[in-house]
């Protein structure tokens, strides 16, 4: 009877198996890319549009916004206990201010760089000259505020959610009410501190809670796998969506400002981070292999925050970050380390925006440029980004709010690079700040990948595999 259920080793050889390199998480995220990419097309060219989308679009769209519901879905529990279990295990840890510090540090150090560069392309390249664009267009969304952000901080309820509803008026006179749930992070992180820093003063009688805490957390790393597993099919949806809605032929007059967006971002994510990893003494194949996989989704997904649980998980398996510090430092990254949406894109936006409405700046405002895009980014954490930032960035220094408009249209295009150097940068800080502080783990940072960023979260599964079938077969003896 055992003799039905056992496989030997020959009649294994004998069925189909995939390549070795096809079973990469790597590889299967860039062929997802090139998937989505093909569908994205072929829906754009028969008929599929943001307003009315066709069966493929549709499928896209849905495929790739439940994706991002899910990695969402996972962010809260995962700050929560992770910032919780990293805070307690700060008794062993003796140096906690000093990260905490040079953290903060290196945020701005990179913020201050990548938006001389930003600076620098705006002043060069000049892409708000001679654009072509005639009408003034206007903006009337959300505007940065330096009070909401101090403000913000302040969590309105223990889990620093929000809910906002809409209610919509169909021509029958039915009425309909939607309610959207949303999150700050910010505020999760100041609550998840206060708890943490609570429960170590508590002491003895905290020990429950924090073991508790510590077996929900890695209940929530297991969902999390099983989220991340499924990415090459969020990929799929979120590309080939972006690309059947805008495509690139919405650039138009605005080409030169695209490209001047992208050449900053290009350089900060191709020779500055590079630089700083090869001057602290690492591998920068290592790293870019590393995070890649954050990169790619963050990419397509245009979310940090989306991004978020698999950007901390690259950090801590691939570069090598212990998850105690990378616990409290990527989420942080997450909401005020963003040298794409808060350094490149406003310093290069400011300087078109001026240059288009014919307005001299002079040097003080170019300081004001580099204050705002170094202190600002953590006044739109929680909000939506880039375009806030912006809108911060030129009621500071006085210029016209219309320009925002001007840009609204190719907006999506320019997040996606936006958002990939930002997860770049929340994955490379903390790398940095490990190393000088002599407690990254070089040897993981050093290890082949062969797509292993998640090895043994497959060795894991397949040894379950393996004793469930086991189990199975001895059931059946």
């Amino acid at each position: 009877m055992s003799t039905s259920t056992n496989t030997s080793p020959a009649a294994g050889k004998t069925g189909f198996r995939l390549p070795k390199w096809a079973g990469s998480f790597g590889v299967q995220i860039i062929a997802a890319l090139i998937v989505g990419l093909i569908l994205g097309l072929i829906a754009k060219y028969t008929g599929s549009t943001k307003a009315a989308p066709n069966g493929l679009g549709a499928t896209l769209q849905t495929i790739g916004s439940s994706y991002v519901s899910l990695l969402q879905t996972a962010v809260v529990p995962l700050i929560f206990t992770a910032v919780v279990s990293s805070i307690a295990n700060l008794r062993q840890v003796s140096n906690a201010a000093r990260l905490a510090w040079n953290t903060l540090l290196w945020f701005a150090i990179t913020s201050l760089v990548s938006v001389l560069i930003g600076i620098g392309l705006g002043v060069l390249l000049q892409p708000g000259a001679a654009t072509g664009i005639t009408e003034e267009a206007k903006y009337a969304g959300k505007t940065g505020d330096w009070w909401a952000f101090l403000i913000g901080l302040f969590p309105k309820n223990f889990l620093g959610l929000g809910a906002s509803s809409t209610v919509t008026e169909s021509a029958n006179a039915a009425t309909t009410v939607s309610t959207a749930v949303n999150f700050n992070v910010l505020q999760i992180l100041v609550i998840a501190i206060a708890i943490g820093v609570a429960a170590l003063k508590v002491g003895k009688q905290a020990e429950a809670f924090l073991t508790f805490n510590a077996s929900a957390l890695a209940v929530i790393q297991k969902v999390l796998w099983w989220i991340i597993r499924i990415a090459p099919l969020g990929t799929i949806g979120l590309i080939g969506n972006a690309v059947a809605i805008y495509g690139w032929d919405t650039i138009g007059s605005l080409g030169k400002f695209t490209a001047a967006i992208y050449i900053g971002l290009a350089l900060v994510l191709f020779v500055l981070y590079p630089i700083l990893v090869r001057v602290h003494g690492l591998s920068v194949k290592q790293y870019f292999s590393g995070v890649w996989p954050a990169v790619q989704l963050a990419f397509v997904s245009r979310s940090s925050i989306g991004t978020l649980p698999l950007t901390q998980r690259v950090t801590e398996r691939n570069l090598g970050v212990p998850s105690g510090y990378a616990s409290f430092a990527v989420p942080l990254g997450a909401t005020t380390k963003m040298d794409g949406c808060a350094a490149i894109y406003p310093a290069i936006a400011a300087i078109f925006v001026a240059q288009f409405f014919g307005i001299n700046l002079d040097f003080s405002q170019y300081l004001l440029i580099v204050l705002v895009s170094v202190l600002g980014s953590a006044a739109t954490a929680g909000t939506t980004g880039a375009v806030v930032m912006l809108t911060l960035t030129l009621s500071t220094l006085g210029l016209p709010l219309a320009g925002v408009g001007l840009l609204l249209a190719i907006d999506p295009i320019l997040d996606m690079g936006r958002t990939a150097v930002n997860v770049a940068g929340q994955a490379l800080v903390p790398a940095i700040v490990a190393k000088r502080q002599g407690i990254l783990d070089e040897s993981l940072y050093n290890a082949p990948r062969n797509g292993a960023a998640f090895a043994d979260e497959f060795a894991a599964d397949k040894a379950a595999a393996e004793s469930n079938e086991r189990e199975l077969a001895d059931s059946k003896a």
